[in-house]
């Protein structure tokens, strides 16, 4: 699967949340990467930041939080495209939930681990 058409899979997992909690994310930027750094070299995705349920009045002036989708890892995973666009769209729901704090615990009871 080329880049192009795995970013527009991203895109699409995006636009399936609803809106009424897309419009909560704010400060937080998805990016799509090839693979983690070792020895975490098979995970799906990652979220780095402050969670939303974490924030305070002081929180203010800081570098957006990251969501990262890595590509090869889900690829390897998947054995064809309707198996990525799964994927993609639940390893892109699972790490919006971690910017909403849900952790992988509660994802796991919901089907998101």
């Amino acid at each position: 699967m080329s880049v192009q058409r795995f970013d527009e899979l991203v895109d699409a997992a995006l636009d399936l949340i609803p809106d009424d909690l897309a419009e909560l994310v704010q400060n937080c930027v998805v990016v799509v990467e090839g693979r983690a750094p070792e020895p975490d070299s098979d995970l799906l995705g990652f979220y780095d930041g402050i969670p939303l349920s974490e924030r305070d009045s002081l929180y203010s002036g800081v570098l957006p939080d990251r969501i990262v989708i890595y590509r090869e890892a889900i690829l390897d995973l998947c054995a064809s495209e309707d198996e990525v666009v799964d994927e993609v769209r639940i390893t892109v729901w699972h790490e919006v939930a971690h910017y909403f704090g849900i952790d992988d615990d509660q994802l796991d009871e919901l089907g998101y681990a």
